[in-house]
């Protein structure tokens, strides 16, 4: 942690985030931290492991999303950065080229600013694949949403970011009501598998999204 923001080392382990001492702003990452796999996996599976493998369910990406993250590739030719919206493409599927290898995940000074939740939904409380996760950074300023990163993962090829509704809540109180479920449902693309269908996805997107706003909501009257 510098002027210049976070870098996260490759290496970094799930339990190693939820253990360290971060910004309010990496508090979504943190309990997304805690939702990767059992105990087990998150002493053993890296940041770096989980964008790579590229799931659209990867637990790890909708709070970098928010946290506006660049992922660092090293390779014989040198090294280079991209944003993390750039760098996984489809499902299993990222830019990395074949002889470069994630050596960090860096978050910029302009992103440690305001706070952070994350949600998961699945079909039970521990050891499951998402049915749709939600993760929301926010900046308030005299009551006001100074800055809003909300994003969706688990509810299309890619989780991405979800730009109608940030517009929506930024500059004004913050109130989860003005983020419509229209707001939510043009920004993802969901389908039909065992776990859920893409109807319920969708409600439950726009519910999850509110819910997460909602508890960042709560925070703010409590401090």
């Amino acid at each position: 942690l510098g002027p210049a923001g976070l870098r996260i080392g490759a290496t970094t382990t799930w339990s190693d985030i939820a253990r360290a001492d971060l910004p309010p702003a990496l508090d979504g990452l943190k309990l997304a931290a805690r939702e990767v796999g059992a105990s087990q996996i998150q002493n053993r599976g890296t940041i770096a492991g989980n964008l790579c493998n590229a799931s659209p369910a990867a637990d790890g990406v909708p709070p970098l999303l928010t946290l506006e993250a660049e992922v660092e590739l090293q390779s014989t030719a040198g090294l280079r950065r991209i944003g993390l919206d750039a760098f996984i493409t489809g499902p299993r599927q990222t830019a990395r080229r074949a002889d470069e290898l994630l050596t960090a995940i860096h978050v910029p000074a302009t992103a440690l600013r305001g706070d952070s939740h994350f949600l998961k939904l699945g079909a039970r409380r521990y050891l499951v694949i998402s049915i749709a996760m939600t993760a929301a950074r926010l900046r308030i300023e005299n009551g006001v949403v100074a800055e809003a990163a909300l994003a969706i993962g688990a509810c299309g090829p890619v989780a991405t970011r979800l730009a109608e509704a940030e517009t929506a809540i930024t500059g004004h109180p913050l109130d989860p009501a003005r983020i419509t479920d229209d707001m939510v449902t043009a920004a993802i693309a969901p389908i039909d598998d065992m776990r859920a269908d893409a109807g319920y996805r969708r409600h439950a997107a726009a519910e999850m999204v509110r819910r997460t706003v909602a508890a960042l909501t709560q925070k703010e009257a409590a401090a």
